[in-house]
């Protein structure tokens, strides 16, 4: 009993120094003081001394304490996670835009890992992995059972080898089976294309470290084409990035001192808000690029292209734009992904990842567990979307709404119009749902891409309303 009670006390200092590691007292509110639960620590102690005295093998008093972690966390909510050295150092490489891997943006459920989106052009892109996909094998290990750090980590691994994914698809019978090579993942976040004459397309795969300055460098190269009479932001299956990068993409489009989005969380630290001023999007005393813009960017017709795969930064891009009315919002509801992760590091070059706020719209929406709902409906094609996406509302504990907790019967914003369906190029008698989907196509700004079609008739009906005397 006494070995136990050492135990207990071992295991309830341990924690204690996890968590002042945490600096929770520096974010907590000052009157407050964060109680240890003792009778709980004391169950720990004994489960914990109960797994090294009669499990079947020994185990590491290390790997017990990670795990019993990693579980804490990874029970809060999707995003929240515990990042082992290996994890944490692909964090930060990978907000820097190159990392090693299979390029698939991963979440967890059920102990299973499902695909939230493929990176554009990634080995998953284009080995056919698509979002929504259930993976559970990887190689010949079964994924129930690990943690997401741990699958994150055996689809890593040096460029050239290759790797099995056995998975789990909606409407199919069977299993798939997809063995990819792994590659040096280097990100290229912006990409643009003057579409038509006077039309620019602008693409945003993901939000890292030098997204806005190469945005404002392909917005310039646009420009020098001659001017712009329209333009379209494409943020379709942007899983989002850093939010100092979207409060900069943003600032590119919206009048200076403009906000754009809000935090709210439990924490003084957690509440804030960003508008699009140089200390906000800026880090440290780096050359302002949005001052290299042309003026007339802010004016230019705009539409914002989003589907079930644009989340978090990319819906903060979208709802500040739609919020103040500088461009219409276009496709299909995304992602709602409305929560704030802040990753606060610990001893041996870990970290954990914790959920701390929501985010708003500048108008005061929290899009979590929603989505930014579009103005204007637009499928994926004119048969309808060719896919079933897995959404932020479908994850295992995921946050509810705070709007829903404080109004029930809030009514949610309703898009304005549908875009009507093309005219059916099918056979008489031949009903147009009984054609076969065409797959998207990986061609930047691709003539048969129904959205991005719908979004440029959309600005010339504009801009034929603009030259109306």
């Amino acid at each position: 009993m006494g070995k136990l009670k050492q135990t207990g006390l071992v295991c309830a200092g341990l924690i204690g120094g996890v968590l002042i590691s945490l600096q929770f007292s520096a974010i907590a509110e000052k009157e407050t003081r964060v109680s240890l639960p003792i009778e709980e620590l004391r169950t720990f102690a004994e489960v914990f001394n109960a797994i090294k005295q009669g499990y079947v093998e020994p185990v590491d008093d290390k790997k017990l304490i990670t795990h019993a972690i990693s579980g804490m966390l990874s029970n809060l909510d999707p995003h929240s996670s515990y990042l082992d050295a290996d994890a944490y150092k692909d964090l930060q490489v990978g907000t820097q835009g190159e990392f090693g891997g299979l390029g698939i943006e991963v979440g967890m459920e059920d102990g299973l890992v499902k695909v939230v989106s493929p990176i554009e052009d990634s080995p998953a892109d284009r080995g056919g992995v698509k979002s929504g996909d259930l993976i559970f094998k990887i190689d010949n290990t079964l994924v129930k059972g690990l943690t997401l750090s741990d699958a994150v980590k055996r689809m890593r691994g040096k460029p050239k080898t290759q790797i099995k994914l056995s998975i789990l698809r909606k409407g199919e019978d069977k299993p798939i089976e997809i063995t990819l090579t792994r590659e040096i993942i280097k990100v290229q976040s912006v990409k643009s294309k003057l579409v038509e004459d006077g039309y620019g397309y602008l693409r945003v795969t993901s939000f890292q470290e030098n997204t806005a300055a190469a945005l404002v460098k392909h917005l310039n190269d646009l420009y020098k084409q001659g001017p712009l009479k329209g333009l379209v932001l494409d943020l379709r299956n942007d899983p989002g990035g850093l939010l100092n990068m979207a409060v900069g993409v943003s600032a590119a489009f919206l009048p200076p001192n403009t906000l754009v989005t809000s935090t709210d969380g439990r924490t003084p630290d957690a509440k804030h808000q960003f508008f699009t001023l140089p200390e906000d999007y800026l880090r440290g005393s780096k050359e302002d690029y949005i001052k290299n813009l042309p003026a007339e960017i802010r004016k230019v017709p705009m539409v914002v292209l989003i589907n079930g795969g644009s989340a978090s930064a990319s819906e903060i891009v979208a709802g500040a734009l739609q919020d103040h009315k500088r461009a219409v919002v276009m496709g299909t509801t995304s992602f709602g992904k409305g929560s704030v992760q802040t990753v606060l590091p610990l001893p041996g070059k870990t970290a954990i990842k914790l959920t701390t706020a929501r985010y708003f719209t500048p108008s005061g929406r929290s899009i979590q567990a929603k989505g930014i709902v579009p103005d204007i409906v637009v499928e994926e094609s004119a048969n309808g979307s060719s896919s079933t996406r897995l959404r932020e509302a479908d994850l295992e504990n995921h946050l509810e709404n705070s709007k829903d907790k404080e109004k029930d019967a809030a009514t949610p914003v309703k898009p304005q119009s549908k875009a009507p369906p093309a005219k059916p190029k099918n056979s008489p008698g031949k009903d147009e749902g009984d054609e076969p989907l065409e797959p998207p196509s990986r061609e930047l700004a691709s003539k048969k891409d129904y959205q991005l079609n719908q979004a440029l008739n959309l600005l010339k009906g504009l801009q034929i309303m603009q030259n109306k005397p």
